[in-house]
């Protein structure tokens, strides 16, 4: 029951902060559908109980709660946390106890509103008496998403490396599975293959994780792109293969973006979403640019102090950057061997791209760097059309679109926004099929510039 209460600012640094959740249930909402799942199973590795909650039933929920000012994440998260709590109370009854809960809302720095998702989510649990009690954690951009306050400081090192990999294999089996499933020769045999392949992930982190033994989880990346080579109706011409880019929780998360794409299958086309290992990616490499900085204004100003506390910072981001790339490299790479999906962008690249057609800064930062450079890379790639997904509002989101859409309309580049806040837009689907019939002839139009003059087939290296 919603009460009226006195705001007690301090509530915002005494339950919505960093501390050690070992003991407790962590809640984490649903994003992407395999990453959200490996990363509960990284928790549990180093001994921290965490599960994914439900998604999207209690939406009426984080709308009743919230104004319309906020975006749509904001509404879905809040939906999904309220509702959960509510079916455990139901369920529990008297022996239900929120102390024994733990909110997981990551934060992130800069402009985007999501920075202040969990502060005003704690005012929405203030209000209901029997959530009170439930406090929230985070990790943040501020130090990479660094765990060391959350857990201690030994699981933390073996937690952060471990969540890194899988979030990249979880990247991998989705472009494994938008590879095969629009050419599957059984509908539904990828979608049934790619869970079991999910199950097998699972167990092998939950048991042997814990000592970053990954040979494992490789070979399980590895045998999946393998057996799902063999699902593809190698008789099909190769579809149009279309980008999404756009704010990273609506364009994962299926039901918020209302399975867009499923829907693009659904009308012929190959679809590649923008990862989520670029995300992690991007934050990193923008800590060593900035810690980059401050070494040359040390040097400049001969302020051997902060050239030091510079280079103290320096070091250790660029040694995990090379470490990411490293382990993405060896991820992709074993499926690769197997099967042509889609690869992941450096991020270094993004950034020469925009800075050699002078479109975007880095320097400006936000989701928009990513959106822009890619949808730059996908022209390159040969890609027949662009997606940009986002929440109504969003700001990155609304730079993109300046940036993108006159620039890819003006060299005849099929380009559509999709913007999402839960309605459903009664001319969404004629829009899609029309940008998607674009998309084809662009296909057509450059298989028709080929020598023999046939249409690409689906490529499966022998």
């Amino acid at each position: 029951m919603a009460v009226p209460v006195k705001q007690d600012f301090g509530r915002f640094y005494d339950q919505v902060k960093q501390f050690d959740v070992t003991g407790k249930t962590l809640l984490i909402p649903d994003m992407a559908p395999l990453a959200s799942r490996l990363l509960a199973s990284c928790f549990h590795a180093v001994g921290v109980n965490a599960l994914v909650m439900e998604t999207y039933k209690g939406l009426s929920l984080g709308k009743e709660f919230t104004s319309g000012k906020e975006c749509f994440p904001c509404q879905v998260t809040l939906g999904d946390i309220l509702y959960f709590l509510r079916q455990e109370k139901e369920r529990l009854g008297e022996s239900f106890s929120p102390t024994k809960y733990v909110y997981f809302l990551p934060e992130a720095d800069g402009p985007c509103r999501f920075g202040m998702y969990n502060k005003m989510q704690r005012l929405v649990l203030d209000r209901l008496e029997e959530f009170r009690d439930v406090p929230i954690t985070y990790v943040s951009t501020r130090n990479s998403y660094s765990t060391v306050d959350i857990m201690p400081p030994e699981a933390a090192s073996v937690f952060r490396k471990l969540c890194y990999v899988t979030i990249i294999i979880a990247d991998v089996l989705d472009r494994i599975c938008w590879r095969v499933r629009p050419y599957e020769l059984r509908p539904g045999i990828t979608d049934s293959f790619i869970q079991k392949a999910l199950e097998a992930l699972l167990e092998q982190v939950e048991q042997k994780g814990a000592s970053l033994e990954l040979k494992g989880l490789f070979d399980i990346v590895e045998d999946t792109a393998a057996t799902a080579r063999t699902f593809i109706d190698t008789r099909q011409p190769r579809r149009p293969l279309i980008g999404i880019v756009g704010e990273i929780y609506v364009r994962t998360h299926p039901d918020s973006n209302q399975n867009i794409v499923r829907v693009l299958e659904r009308y012929g086309a190959e679809v590649v979403v923008a990862s989520i290992g670029e995300w992690i990616n991007y934050i990193t490499y923008d800590m060593a640019r900035d810690y980059k900085r401050r070494v040359k204004l040390a040097m400049v100003n001969w302020d051997v102090a902060s050239l030091r506390g510079a280079l103290n910072d320096l070091i250790p981001t660029q040694i995990e950057k090379y470490y990411q790339m490293g382990r993405q490299k060896q991820v992709y790479n074993r499926a690769l061997k197997h099967l042509d999906i889609q690869k992941d962008h450096a991020i270094s690249m993004l950034e020469k791209r925009m800075d050699k057609d002078r479109l975007y800064s880095f320097d400006i930062g936000t989701e928009s760097a990513l959106s822009i450079g890619a949808a730059l890379e996908h022209l390159h790639e040969g890609y027949s059309g662009i997606v940009n997904v986002y929440p109504f509002t969003c700001m990155p989101s609304a730079v993109c679109t300046a940036i993108l859409k006159p620039l890819l309309n003006k060299i005849r580049m099929p380009y559509i926004d999709a913007p999402y806040d839960g309605a459903i837009q009664p001319n969404r689907e004629i829009a899609l099929r029309t940008f998607l019939h674009q998309a084809k002839q662009r296909l057509q139009s450059r298989n028709s510039g080929n020598r023999n003059g046939k249409a690409a087939k689906c490529h499966i290296k022998p």
